[in-house]
């Protein structure tokens, strides 16, 4: 059966409008991650000397079946139903932050998630994509509102990193402040404006070294490694001893031995897994499909001829983006140490639920609606003679 271009109801109308070079690399990251989910999962539940079995990459694909029905549902949403459904989903998660100080399970000094039993929920991940439609809409208004649209994004961002801040999880905050100053830097705000937000986050960054140990610990040690590699913090030394290990073509599925002595091989040293068992290609394709999907959503969103889909499909292209590089840059010592997961192959519900709900609503706002373009020019006719980019 055929999918017409003039079909324009259904399957055949979603399967048109949505952008496929950005799906096929959200998909190709998905597959990897299951690849990878066996390789690390081994490591997860046994050691070095003891044998460790499939159960996490068993649950990774089930994460991962539901993970797929997310993407798919979202992805066909309706501009105002995304508004709605993210205004829900930032309400959730805001109140599940708040309720992980008092019932969450505290891993490390720190409580962020909700045990579930089969599930462990971690309620801020949910923050980001929801909090890139509301500011989006927010800041695309046409309408004047009383107080400054930047100022309201700002209260309505602010609340939700009091808990985060409280449980304590500072690369989350740093996530989320960075995706508000990207909104306001694509809604065209001054750049010496932008300059003032860019020194708050250098008086924010000092804060959080002064008041938070293991922020302080982190950061002194990664200057130290710079230094002298042999500084090297436990987890970031072996990370660097697996990609050398693995070289250019790695030893092979199942032939990693450093991954045994990493403590979050499946999650947030999932990358150095894959360095070691396939080698610097592997590894590479990973860093060139975070950059077609992010570029690729950064294009798709600055053809838009509404302001609130160019803001909302940037935002949520660069949360993506920049989580995948933090990611990436901590595992190869290019950044201090931070537990945050690698979008869509990293371990873990939460993780891929949010991502996947992530690029879903990336997917549903990018979508090239001609009705909606032809009743917009309707509205807003182009002059005689001019040029559609």
């Amino acid at each position: 059966m055929s999918l017409s271009r003039a079909k324009r109801g259904g399957f055949a109308g979603w399967w048109w409008t949505m952008d496929h070079v950005a799906m096929f690399a959200m998909l190709a990251l998905i597959a990897i991650g299951l690849m990878l989910a066996f390789a690390a999962s081994p490591a997860a539940t046994g050691g070095p000397m003891s044998e460790g079995d499939f159960r996490y990459a068993a649950k990774q694909i089930a994460f991962a079946i539901i993970a797929a029905g997310i993407l798919a549902g979202s992805s066909i949403l309706s501009i105002r139903t995304i508004k709605l459904t993210a205004a829900i989903i930032f309400a959730l998660a805001v109140i599940g932050s708040a309720l992980v100080l008092f019932t969450g399970s505290e891993v490390f000094g720190a409580k962020r998630w909700i045990d579930l039993g089969w599930l462990t929920l971690q309620p801020s991940e949910f923050l980001k994509p929801s909090f890139a439609i509301l500011a989006a809409t927010i800041l695309a208004d046409p309408q004047p509102m009383k107080l400054p649209k930047e100022l309201i994004t700002l209260c309505l961002v602010a609340f939700p990193i009091c808990f985060l801040l409280m449980q304590p999880d500072v690369g989350q905050t740093g996530l989320l402040l960075a995706l508000w100053a990207s909104l306001l830097f694509f809604a065209g705000l001054r750049l010496y404006w932008m300059g003032l937000l860019a020194g708050a986050g250098g008086g924010l960054l000092g804060v959080a070294y002064t008041f938070f140990p293991h922020v302080r610990h982190r950061i002194d040690q990664y200057f130290a490694q710079m230094k002298d590699p042999d500084q090297a913090g436990y987890q970031a030394g072996l990370a660097l001893k697996a990609f050398e290990h693995g070289g250019l073509a790695g030893v092979g599925p199942g032939a990693g031995t450093i991954k045994y002595r990493i403590p979050d091989a499946h999650s947030d040293f999932i990358f150095a897994v894959a360095g070691e068992e396939f080698g610097l290609i592997l590894c590479a394709i990973i860093a060139a499909l975070f950059c077609v999907l992010t570029v690729r959503l950064l294009l798709r969103s600055a053809r838009a001829r509404d302001p609130f889909t160019q803001l909302a499909g940037a935002g949520l292209a660069i949360v993506i983006g920049l989580q995948a590089f933090i990611n990436m840059g901590v595992a190869i010592s290019l950044l201090p140490a931070k537990g945050m997961t690698l979008p869509f192959i990293s371990y873990g519900g939460s993780s891929l639920f949010a991502v996947a709900l992530t690029m879903g609503f990336a997917l549903a706002v990018t979508r090239q609606r001609p009705q909606l373009e032809m009743r917009d020019n309707t509205h807003n006719p182009i002059p005689h003679g001019a040029r559609l980019a």
